[in-house]
This record gives C-alpha cells, structure tokens and sequence, in this order.
C-alpha cells in the first residue's frame, strides 16, 4: 500500500484555495499525527490557475476526476445541488470517499447520498458543513454518542448574526447594515439564503438528524427569516431585558401524554432570548451551538462559522478521518464488505441506518413558544383590557406588560410578552385583537424562548 494518500479537490473558491494553503502549511503537523504523506494530485477547475503547483493536475472534467485511479479521497467545494450531487454520487460509485461542505446539497439528497455511501462502502464526511471551524458534526457524532439530546439551539448564520449585531449595537437599520455585509464579503449579492433562514435551515436539518437519529427532512423546517426585524423591537427587548437572535432550533417532545403533539419540532425564526443567556453574547460573524443532552446538561460549542481558514480547518478535519480509515486496512480489506466499514466508521446520521426512526416532524401551528407582541393601538380606555381579555380566553398567559409613549397622535405601542404557548392558540387570539377597533396596524411577534 502507498504510504500516501491523494486528495482531489473540486472546486478553487474560497475554500479550496484554503484547503490547499493548510495542507502546504501544516504539512509536517498532518504527517505527523497520520503516519501518511497527505498530497494533492488533481483539482477541478473551469479555468486553468497559474497559482496552483505544477506537480497538481488541473482538470475542468469534474466527472473524470471523481473517477480518477489517482484520487483516494474527493474533496466537492463547488457548492450547489445538481453537479455537485452528480460528482459525489461518480466518486461514490468508483469507490472513493468524499469530503464535502455543501450543507444544501446533503440536507435535501443526503438520505440517498448516504445510503448509496453505505452500499458502496465508502464513507461522506461533512463537518465544514455546519458551523464552519466548530467541530459540532464530530461533537454530536461522538463525543455525545452516550448522551440523550432533548434540544438544540444555534445561531448557525453568521451574516444574520452579523445583522442582529450592528443593529442592536450601533442602533443600525437593517437595509443599511445588509449593504455593509454584502461589501464585506459576509452576505452575497443575492443575500435570500441567509437573511430569509434557508442556509440556517439547511444546517439545523442536519444537526436534528444528528440528534435524534431521523432521516434528513429539510422540507419540514418552518422557517422565517429576519427582514421584518426593526430597531424599534430591538431596542423593545433590551429595555424588557432581552435579545433578538436569528436560531435555529431542533426540539424534542414527548408529547405530555397526548401522542398527537409527540414529534420533534424544527424551527428557524428570529427569537428573543434574555441577555444572560449563553447564546447572546455570541455576536457578529461568530456562530454557536447549545445542546441540552443528558447527563452532561447544557454544553456550548462557539467559533467563526465561515471563512476559508474556519471551513478549510474542518475539510482537513475529516480528511486526517478518512486517512486513519485508509490506513486502517490492507489493500484486499479496501474493498471488504459494509459491515468491515462500519466497524471503522461513525455512521453518517451518528445511528446505524436500520436504526434511523420515524419520529413525526410537528406542524407550525403545534410549536410551543413563548411570545412578544407588539401592538399599535388608539390611545383610548379599555384597549388594553380588550386586548388582554382575548389572550386570556385563548389560554395564553401573559408574562410582562409595557406601554410605551405614542409614536403618533393618539396612538401607542403596547408590547406583551407571554409565557410558552401552542402556536395555533396564538394565531387565533392574535386574528381577533386585529380584528378591534382600536387596533391600527398589524400585530407583531417574535418568538421567545428562555433556553433553560
């Protein structure tokens, strides 16, 4: 057998380009704690880099490559959901293992992905997908393995906390700090994916599947995404002592003893959390993941989720994996059954397969969460009673009460904060106070959650 392993690398963006710039830094520290000399034979690229070493091939075929005698292990940073599936699925079919960091690609096809992994014996290791330098993939995967994971919470887009910040600290509307991380490089020119919650969806996804140990299902991730925030309640939650973060979160419930509300929730949506919590004083770029499992308790696991130094950290990560699980085996074990892999393998979702459940993913309308509202009405007697009479006949109790000084003539914010709620009580008390009288404008809410 070689004593070295050859990487191909699909892909010379950002993160490519680091990959390659830590194995040329590093290269002694990698041999060291692998026993293999760590090469990079080919890259795929369109066009043809004067910056890249003469002895690596450049090749525009990523097909060929992923099928190449000369790989060992592909590395896919091209990001998307239709070549990249078609190069991995090449790579997988030619026996080779694949590194990747497209979190959209694996939380939409990573069931079949995985599944056509396991038939071919190889494996598909995706840390840099999630949370950039933060090893939560590997955190969840092994060193929780004993644990039971009754809930998570993450800020795991790091634009939107970027976002949240500015304007939190810098008193900053939203449309101004977006244009400052666009020119940043933190938000792309079309910054739908992270201000709308569908990157952060993407990750939780793959983290729930992690926890739980349920197939992928990204199409059930309610998600809201942070366009509608305004200073106003910003600076509302820090006065009633709390913070408006952009999180994901992924939920256990067993129901209390009605099986219909048993399932697992997955939700992305801006969310108040009180300002002595772990997750909020995690700011700017910086993302962060709480996990309450037990016996451990609560654990945090914060650092920079983006970044070519961040995610290349991660690719090499599962790279120096996948090396140990090369040298692992003689050349004849190589191509040994499915049973010999997982004998030196975490599973992909952190369970065996066959032992993946069919826990129900709950419907929007039966989250339970606690609640701002806030309210614009005539400044005229009995509204607040009105108001509050109609949360109390839906079952809603409310937690805090403030009124504040009249935006308008005549009119006046009032903010409510309510204790944890099903969703579908809430849409119906919050349809009839908008249908009062007194009531000028829309109601707005945002999710809150204590994280106890």
């Amino acid at each position: 057998m070689s004593n070295s392993i050859k990487l191909a690398i699909l892909g010379l963006g950002t993160v490519g380009t680091g990959v390659i710039n830590l194995i040329n830094d590093n290269l002694d520290e990698l041999k060291r704690r692998s026993g293999r000399d760590i090469i990079v034979t080919e890259v795929g690229t369109r066009r043809q880099r004067d910056d890249i070493d003469t002895s690596i091939m450049q090749n525009s075929d990523l097909m060929a490559i992923a099928a190449s005698d000369n790989v060992d292990i592909v590395i896919e940073v091209i990001g998307g959901t239709t070549l990249a599936k078609d190069v991995i699925m090449q790579a997988i079919k030619n026996g080779k293992h694949v590194v990747t960091a497209n979190k959209a690609l694996l939380a939409e096809h990573g069931n079949e992905i995985f599944a056509f992994a396991e038939e071919n014996n190889v494996h598909v290791a995706y840390e840099a997908a999630v949370a950039g330098g933060i090893p939560i993939i590997k955190v969840m995967r092994e060193a929780l393995a004993a644990n039971k994971i009754d809930w998570l919470a993450g800020i795991i887009n790091g634009t939107g906390n970027f976002i949240m910040t500015e304007m939190r600290d810098k008193g900053r509307p939203f449309a101004d700090v977006l244009e400052e991380a666009q020119e940043l490089g933190y938000a792309e020119a079309d910054p739908t994916f992270d201000v709308e919650g569908i990157d952060a969806a993407h990750k939780l996804a793959l983290l729930a599947s992690i926890a739980f140990g349920i197939p992928l299902q990204f199409d059930k991730v309610y998600c809201e995404g942070i366009t509608g925030i305004t200073l106003q309640d910003v600076n509302y939650a820090e006065e009633l002592g709390y913070r408006i973060k952009h999180l994901g979160f992924a939920v256990r419930r067993d129901g209390q003893g009605n099986s219909d509300d048993a399932g697992v929730e997955l939700r992305v949506h801006p969310t108040l959390i009180p300002q002595d919590a772990l997750l909020a004083n995690v700011n700017g770029v910086k993302n962060a993941v709480l996990v309450n499992s037990h016996p451990l308790g609560q654990t945090l696991y914060c650092g920079d989720g983006a970044g070519a130094g961040a995610t290349a950290s991660a690719v090499m990560a599962d790279v120096m994996d996948l090396v140990r699980v090369l040298g692992s085996k003689s050349g004849d074990e190589q191509n040994s059954s499915e049973q010999n892999n997982r004998g030196h393998h975490v599973p992909h979702l952190a369970f065996i397969p066959e032992q993946l459940s069919d826990t129900p993913i709950l419907r929007a309308e039966q989250m339970i969460t606690g609640y701002y509202l806030r309210v614009h009405a005539y400044d005229s007697p009995g509204v607040l009673a009105d108001i509050t009479r109609i949360l109390s006949d839906a079952g809603i109790n409310i937690d805090a009460i403030l009124q504040k000084p009249a935006h308008k003539v005549g009119q006046v914010p009032v903010i409510i904060l309510t204790l944890p709620v099903v969703e579908s009580q809430m849409n119906l008390a919050i349809e009839k106070i908008e249908k009062l009288e007194t009531i000028t404008d829309k109601v707005v809410r945002i999710r809150l959650d204590e994280l106890a």
